[in-house]
């Protein structure tokens, strides 16, 4: 089969189509014929030599499609059953899923693929805080995708949300069910006009050098969670997350209830062919797409 991998590190040129065995399932997973691949930042850090790792290697760490195969232990998904979930090599023919979830009936496999990383990141950010119904939550770059799905799974919690974000994308962030402020400057006197007496958490979700102010708005860095600025986080004790730590996959059964109950959505702001992954790779690193890139699979 055909499948996107690179011998080197280095730019979205590295990137090449090859030809690889069908990978075989193994217990609890599913093999899925691809038919839509999410682009995270992970993919290109990982491409560029930031994180390392072996050569060769594939990409896509995200995916939706029809199941072909179950492994052993797989309960409650069949053969042909439309699922998403977290993928191993997902820019490929076919690929295997660890972790996943049967798709809700109106949802399309572009709109899937865009879904697990985002779902799970915001689900483990807001199960750190304990973040429950009667908080009020401050998220610090809640624009990106990220972001935009832990307001509305907050928001599905019973919290309420005031979200940070550039002065553009003010409405965006009403529209999905948070209170916006413009992050930067002046952060600290506009969540004190809404919340006078400080919020009971935060997730900082940007680079802006922001998390001293989260820390003083939440009443200390016990009630912050960074996802970005871990050198922020590190100088004021704030406790941080990132992929291959304590996962939420349990959010993926979450969220479609959510999408079923009409509550929950994310903005897909590029859909590229799987030949042009390249270009997607180098979106997704210049920054602020407006929403995930996805990638199809015919």
């Amino acid at each position: 089969m055909k499948a996107v991998q690179y011998a080197a590190f280095g730019g979205p040129e590295v990137l090449q189509f090859v030809d690889v065995p069908e990978p075989q399932a193994g217990a609890s997973q599913v093999r899925i014929t691809v038919r839509a691949v999410g682009i995270n930042p992970f993919d290109w850090k990982l491409r560029s030599g930031v994180i390392g790792g072996e050569l060769p290697r594939g990409t896509g760490v995200e995916a939706a499609g029809i199941v072909d195969e179950l492994g052993d232990g797989v309960t409650g998904v069949g053969v042909g059953d439309r699922v998403f979930g977290s993928a191993t090599n997902a820019a490929a023919e076919q690929a295997l899923l660890s972790h996943f979830a049967v798709m809700p009936h109106e949802l399309g496999f572009t709109a899937a693929a865009a879904l697990p990383v985002a779902v799970e990141t915001a689900t483990r950010c807001l199960d750190l805080l304990g973040v429950s119904e009667g908080q009020t939550l401050l998220i610090n770059g809640a624009s990106g995708g990220v972001g935009l799905a832990a307001v509305q799974l907050a928001r599905g919690r019973g919290a309420r949300v005031i979200g940070s974000g550039g002065p553009s994308s003010q409405e965006r962030l009403r529209s999905f069910g948070a209170e916006p402020v413009v992050y930067g400057e002046g952060l600290a006197g506009q969540v004190s006009e809404l919340a006078p007496d400080g919020v009971d958490v935060a997730i900082d979700m940007a680079l802006s050098g922001g998390v001293a102010t989260l820390v003083k708005l939440a009443g200390g860095p016990a009630n912050v969670v960074a996802i970005a600025d871990f050198e922020g986080a590190k100088e004021y004790g704030v406790q941080t997350t990132g992929g291959g730590m304590d996962s939420a996959w349990h959010a993926l059964d979450d969220v479609v209830a959510l999408i079923d109950a009409g509550a929950f959505s994310l903005p897909v702001a590029r859909v590229l062919p799987l030949s042009q992954i390249a270009e997607a790779h180098r979106l997704s690193e210049i920054g602020h797409p407006g929403g995930k890139i996805v990638l199809t699979v015919d």
